[in-house]
């Protein structure tokens, strides 16, 4: 799964990275301990192309009615295609979430240690997000996203099962092309990225906190 990530970047590098449009007066505060139920950045296209975005980060699908529900944070790899949650949005709003690292938590006798996954060198990539909007009546427009998530690669497989898909370039070049993509394609775009562009380690329980923000929760830990 992925229930917390680090997206520190600033506005202006992420549009750059991801070609993207920088919407007047968008900013952001650098965030290391991204939560779920918070507003979080992510790149989708608005028909005049790709363009940085706010949406809320655990998804309500486009018809929900009300306020109750689930609003899932992950969308599973396996059979998403299929899954009425999910399978409108694979097919017309696919989105890149930036982030800079994710955490994982590692079950151990002694408790679970909180763990940091990157790509080497600590340069930005993509998550594979799904987004929606959901009109409620006599609320404003709710629009939010999910994170997809597939096996774990031989880094985070020690530590948890799954992760999130990370997309290298020829994955990320497919998932923000607009329509559907086919099942080789599917495919391609949701395996789990290459183990030997990331790096890992251990990091302070302080991170476990959602509250908890700031430098220290990517510190390793002592």
């Amino acid at each position: 799964m992925c229930g917390r990530y680090v997206q520190t970047s600033p506005a202006d590098a992420l549009a750059i990275r991801f070609g993207a449009r920088l919407p007047e007066g968008f900013s952001w505060t650098p965030r290391w301990n991204v939560a779920p139920g918070t507003r979080s950045v992510l790149v989708r296209d608005d028909g005049d192309g790709p363009v940085l975005a706010f949406l809320t980060w655990g998804l309500r699908p486009s018809w929900a009615r009300d306020e109750s529900g689930v609003r899932p944070i992950n969308a599973r790899a396996e059979g998403i295609g299929g899954k009425p949650m999910f399978r409108d949005a694979l097919k017309r709003r696919r989105a890149v979430v930036p982030a800079d690292a994710f955490y994982e938590w590692k079950v151990e006798a002694s408790g679970k240690t909180p763990w940091l996954f990157r790509l080497a060198g600590g340069r930005p990539f993509g998550f594979a997000g799904l987004w929606e909007r959901c009109e409620i009546p006599g609320a404003e427009p709710l629009e939010s996203f999910a994170i997809v998530t597939t096996v774990a690669n031989e880094v985070v497989r020690p530590v948890h099962p799954r992760m999130p898909v990370l997309l290298d370039a020829e994955a990320e070049a497919l998932w923000r092309r607009n329509g559907p993509l086919s099942a080789s394609e599917l495919e391609r775009c949701l395996a789990p990225i290459d183990a030997g562009t990331m790096e890992a380690w251990p990091v302070s329980t302080w991170v476990n906190a959602a509250s908890h923000d700031g430098p220290r929760c990517v510190e390793a830990a002592r």
